[in-house]
């Protein structure tokens, strides 16, 4: 893009919450069941059907302002957002406007040059629309079904200040966010299914102005990498136009992964083409300062205030921090197995190492990992008295994560406990240097790097079971004599 504008960014985050029932009805909100089997007269919009409030959308509708610093609205309102749409049964979505449950917030991201904050302007629940299902039906051909189990489920909409100067700022922005609805609680954060997912405003302006552009809105992008992408592609489509003397049109466009571009989809509608008014049906949601009390006292430990924890009373650095703290689950297994064995640094070292190593290999959940805290822990308990070498331990441990027995079974099954003995460590030693005089001799001639070559035959010749502070000891003292 032509270094003489600036683009700007504003977001708009749909967080589908996890709650076992939809919004205003009582059906299952639960994924990928049978298409239309989990929907009801409220959902389906029939006539004489009549919406009611599920209590745990408007708690987690408070855990999210809380979390992200806004002011929790005392009264709200719902309204019906008038629109056309195949998947979309009452002709209608039920959201807010108005009188939003959340306003004013703001999140902290790392940019370039140091933190920026990012402006929340509101926070407001809706219910999801239904799916649209492309088929290819035998005797018929390409056609289009659909499948209303996703209809009348919650939805919180996040909606950013226009804050943001680069899809960097962005991605990490949208990064930090969906890391907090995940340690909430309130969403599983699953990209693919759509549980998390991206509105992206987009405009350029001449650098120096403080005049905005005209915006295209990208729709409903599922992956932080085609969110930048998205955006990039974005940003050079609406430079071109400009450079050219053009006008970008205000427009709601689609990205097409494949092809790595934007097309449009529809013209941008303003507030006005809706025709926001009241919903009839629910009576304005009122909440209690008691009630938001409970709800902050609640809250869990966020990210943020983690990583700050660990970096006080662990003493860990900020890389590891970062790391931990990734996902609450993570964070959670380590702090359970520094309970059961507190070294932080030896604890997180193996959390981010092994144990990250295994489950990545095989695309798996740490909550699924058979490797648990009080296995991890009597295996750095092995290691502490010597039972074992830190070399063997690896071995140990790719075999509990194999088959969940304990460490100590595993080190007796195997023969895998470390020689301690010194007569049996000095014989290997003197098996070594009499096979390596060549070696021996440039080290006593001053070449004292060859030092850890002598440690790693002996740790070769050993199978690994020699113990190295015994190695070290002994080897030098006969290097030296």
């Amino acid at each position: 893009m032509s270094s003489k504008y600036q683009v700007v960014i504003g977001l708009e985050v749909h967080v589908q919450l996890l709650t076992d029932t939809k919004i205003f009805c009582g059906c299952s909100t639960k994924f990928g069941a049978v298409p239309n089997s989990q929907s009801c007269p409220v959902c389906l919009g029939l006539p004489g059907a009549l919406p009611v409030l599920n209590r745990k959308v408007v708690e987690f509708a408070i855990r999210a302002g809380l979390a992200t610093n806004c002011q929790i609205a005392q009264r709200s309102v719902f309204a019906r957002k008038n629109y056309f749409y195949p998947d979309l049964p009452k002709g209608y979505q039920i959201s807010q406007f108005e009188l939003p449950i959340c306003l004013g917030g703001h999140l902290d991201i790392e940019a370039e040059g140091g933190t920026k904050r990012i402006g929340i302007t509101r926070i407001h629940m809706e219910e999801d629309a239904g799916k649209l299902v492309h088929v290819d039906i035998p005797g018929v051909g390409d056609d289009s079904c659909v499948d209303l189990n996703r209809a009348c489920t919650p939805l919180l909409e996040i909606v950013s200040e226009p804050d943001m100067r680069s899809p960097d700022e962005a991605i990490a922005y949208l990064k930090k966010l969906h890391q907090i609805v995940v340690y909430l609680g309130i969403c599983d954060g699953n990209l693919e299914e759509g549980s998390f997912r991206c509105d992206a405003n987009v405009s350029l302006m001449p650098k120096g102005s403080a005049k905005l552009g005209t915006r295209a809105e990208l729709k409903n992008i599922n992956s932080f990498r085609f969110i930048k992408q998205a955006i990039e592609y974005e940003m050079e489509r609406q430079a071109e136009i400009l450079d050219e003397g053009g006008k970008v049109i205000q427009e709601t466009r689609l990205f097409d992964p494949n092809a790595g571009t934007t097309r449009s989809m529809r013209g941008k509608e303003e507030a006005h083409d809706y025709r926001y008014f009241p919903d009839p049906d629910l009576v304005p949601l009122v909440v209690s300062d008691d009630w938001v009390e409970d709800v902050r006292l609640s809250l869990p430990e966020l990210p943020e205030m983690k990583r700050q924890r660990f970096a006080k009373e662990l003493g860990l650095s900020d890389y590891d921090t970062e790391v931990l703290t990734a996902s609450r689950e993570l964070a959670d297994y380590f702090e359970a197995s520094l309970a059961l064995y507190p070294q932080a640094k030896i604890v997180a070292n193996w959390v981010m190492g092994e144990v990250t190593r295994a489950l990545n290999e095989e695309n798996r959940a740490i909550s699924d990992c058979p490797v648990t805290p009080k296995l991890l822990a009597a295996l750095l308990q092995l290691i502490e008295q010597g039972t074992i070498s830190g070399k063997i331990a690896k071995t140990v441990f790719d075999e509990m994560y194999k088959t969940g027995h304990e460490p100590a079974r595993i080190v007796e099954e195997k023969g895998l406990l470390q020689v301690s003995d010194s007569g049996a460590i000095e014989q290997i030693i003197d098996q070594v240097l009499a096979a390596e005089a060549g070696q021996v001799a440039a080290y006593r001639s001053g070449k004292d790097k060859l030092f850890g070559f002598f440690v790693g035959q002996v740790m070769k010749a050993s199978k690994g079971k020699a113990n190295p502070a015994l190695v070290n000891e002994i080897l030098l003292k006969k290097l030296n004599g």
